[in-house]
């Protein structure tokens, strides 16, 4: 099947539905941020260290990527920056195009798969932010690789992305608060639709699938990256009581 595609359309529902990844934030939030009060997130709870955020960051180039949602891109915009929201979902980027035309901002919006960047010259984007979404990618080697490519020398490339551990549990268990080891890393949700568990929740969030951290994090460095900043944050499972499931990594292209 065409995931991509396939999320694309259910991404663009989840928007509608007002996801929390669909929410756009406040005129309110917009103006603090022009003051330089503001906060980002990569992960579900934690904000972004304010240092992972270059100081210098008043119209330098800044990519968005899969990071739709009038969340990231407005915020960055407000600071000065000339931002570019990359997303698989029409709907998604809308939410960038509301925000910027009720506030003013400057945010060209671009739609397509995170794994390919064509349309972007080399060494283009000074700074790339990168919410949890590529657990949404059947292979991520190609993103790290994408952003490299497109990023400055020097720049910084900051992200999201869970830990496999939550998908080596059956996942109806899993929801009851009890841990039934069921699957290999790294996992596909396309080879488990046979679950109804799982082809139920992907009818509804989308076609994931959890990659191996070595090529999570060993990917950005073959990509040519530094990673100099880490931190954990929850994911929304029954594993939050006992271990953070969600990373946030910060890399500078060598």
């Amino acid at each position: 099947m065409d995931y991509v595609k396939a999320n694309s359309e259910i991404w663009d529902i989840r928007a509608e539905n007002n996801d929390i990844w669909s929410i756009p934030v406040t005129s309110e939030a917009v103006e603090l941020a022009k003051s330089g009060i503001w906060n980002i997130v990569l992960t579900p709870s934690k904000i972004v260290p304010m240092d992972w955020v270059p100081n210098e960051i008043k119209a330098k180039k800044v990519l968005c990527l899969a990071s739709g949602g009038g969340q990231q891109g407005p915020i960055i915009a407000a600071l000065g920056a000339d931002v570019t929201v990359f997303d698989n979902s029409k709907r998604q980027l809308e939410k960038d195009e509301f925000v910027a035309k009720r506030d003013g901002l400057n945010i060209e919006t671009v739609q397509g798969d995170m794994k390919d960047l064509s349309v972007f010259d080399d060494e283009y984007f000074d700074f790339i932010i990168h919410p949890w979404s590529n657990g949404y990618v059947d292979t991520v080697l190609p993103v790290w690789k994408e952003c490299s490519r497109i990023l400055k020398k020097n720049g910084t490339l900051i992200a999201g992305f869970g830990n496999p551990i939550e998908y080596i549990f059956d996942l109806s268990e899993l929801d009851k608060g009890n841990f039934v080891v069921k699957h290999k890393i790294p996992y596909s949700d396309l080879e488990n639709l046979d679950d109804e568990a799982v082809a139920s929740v992907c009818k509804g969030d989308g076609y994931i699938f959890a990659h191996r951290l070595t090529d999570q994090i060993q990917g950005q460095i073959d990509a040519g990256f530094a990673i100099i900043g880490f931190y954990e944050d929850i994911a929304g499972t029954a594993l939050d009581k006992f271990i953070y499931t969600s990373i946030a990594t910060r890399a500078i292209k060598l």
